[in-house]
């Protein structure tokens, strides 16, 4: 399904900034008649500036690829998974991109972006779709491993570089994988956690973890692996019941959530609440899982800042909980960061240059008990957000409304936060 298609239109307005060259004002003074001015072409070189790091909210990077997109040429296209498993596709990934592309200095035609709404089926036709249309760099965001290597497969038979966005591939060659640093997403989630036990005043943790969608996400295994490796000091997952820490900790139950289900995750933890009734802490790998488990949560009666909850993304619905005292704090992974990175690596390889090392800074393995190779990787970094930094962090990027979070909480509440609507 098409969300932003060769003639398309971004879903915000871009704000563009005219300036007036020196060079343009002197021979618009000039009364000479034989005065004239150079037109400098853009650099078809990579940007020194261009970094991991260089990325910001107005996108002033993009501009500096102008050269580099007149001297490549093809189709990139893009494919991201659904518009479920986190509103993030829709809201921000999409139209961030088609603003990358298009400070970049694309015209419509020359890219494209599609969701595959959770199907299998359609994202590797989305992508055969591009690849017939002369696409000479993919971009997608895999459902699952089973897609994944399909795709990756069918775009290296036709000879196009795929670049694998949030989620890894981790099949054949000519691949690269643009993301946020997916251990330390975990490790963020872990240390929050941690803090929150002590700041909370929870007594003799009796812990339980709703992993993620381990079944068909690599990346869920990778977070589990970096917040047990903080609070278990064990890079697996799942862990046994019954593990405990030199901090007083105990292991209740570790369970994953196929799919990355909600509904399903918050069925998993009211039978372990039912089950366990004394469990007093919790880890949850995203801000969807989180909101199931308070929901239970609440149902039962349990008040603010009596069992911790955690997540990622970033949401709306986490901010509150994060506000309202029922979730510890939420791994922010600034999209527009990402979505400049992906372009940026897709204009290179678009434009038949080797992408430099200060861009693709890393490289991704698969996780344990996951088969496949290592890819080249560009990794972000992420932010771990509390009610402390949230207003110099999402609000501040408009990642989250500040007139939508203080309509839900309250003025009064984000006024303590530091939060203006």
């Amino acid at each position: 399904m098409s969300i932003i298609g060769k003639f398309g239109e971004l879903r915000r307005p871009a704000v563009v900034v005219a300036v007036l060259s020196l060079a343009a004002m002197t021979a618009a003074c000039s009364s000479s008649p034989s005065s004239s001015t150079t037109t400098t072409s853009p650099s078809s070189s990579i940007p020194s500036s261009l970094t991991v790091g260089s990325f910001n909210v107005n996108f002033t990077e993009m501009s500096q690829l102008k050269g580099l997109t007149k001297a490549g040429s093809g189709l990139v296209g893009v494919v991201l998974p659904d518009e479920t498993s986190s509103t993030r596709y829709v809201d921000f990934d999409a139209p961030y991109l088609a603003e990358a592309f298009q400070k970049a200095g694309y015209s419509p035609s020359d890219y494209k972006i599609d969701n595959a709404l959770g199907v299998d089926a359609t994202e590797l036709a989305d992508a055969q779709a591009d690849i017939t249309e002369g696409a000479k760099v993919l971009v997608f965001d895999p459902i699952d491993s089973t897609v994944g290597a399909q795709v990756q497969s069918y775009a290296q038979s036709h000879g196009v570089a795929v670049i694998s966005y949030d989620r890894a591939t981790f099949t054949g060659t000519k691949t690269y994988y643009v993301s946020f640093n997916n251990f330390k997403v975990g490790q963020l989630i872990g240390q929050g956690f941690e803090q929150c036990v002590a700041a909370w005043g929870i007594s003799k943790p009796q812990v339980f973890e709703l992993d993620g969608g381990e079944d068909t996400d690599p990346n869920a295994v990778s977070f589990a692996q970096g917040y047990n490796s903080v609070i278990w000091g064990q890079n697996k997952t799942p862990l046994a019941a019954g593990l405990t820490n030199s901090k007083g900790y105990t292991l209740v139950a570790d369970k994953i959530t196929p799919g990355w289900v909600n509904a399903t995750g918050a069925t998993i933890f009211t039978q372990q609440f039912t089950a366990h009734p004394t469990i007093n802490a919790t880890v949850e790998a995203n801000d969807g899982l989180a909101n199931a488990v308070i929901g239970d949560l609440k149902a039962a009666g349990v008040g603010p800042k009596k069992i911790p909850t955690t997540g990622q993304d970033a949401t709306l619905q986490g901010m509150e909980w994060i506000l309202q005292g029922y979730q510890c704090g939420s791994v922010y992974k600034a999209v527009y960061k990402e979505a400049q990175d992906a372009v940026s690596l897709a204009t290179i390889l678009r434009a038949g240059q080797t992408p430099p090392a200060a861009l693709v800074n890393s490289t991704t393995a698969p996780p344990s008990g996951v088969t496949g190779s290592t890819q080249p990787a560009s990794l972000l970094t992420p932010e771990w957000v509390t009610s402390s930094n949230m207003a110099s962090t999402v609000i501040k990027d408009k990642f989250i409304s500040a007139n939508a979070l203080c309509t839900a909480v309250g003025s009064s509440v984000c006024s303590s936060a530091g939060i203006t609507p």
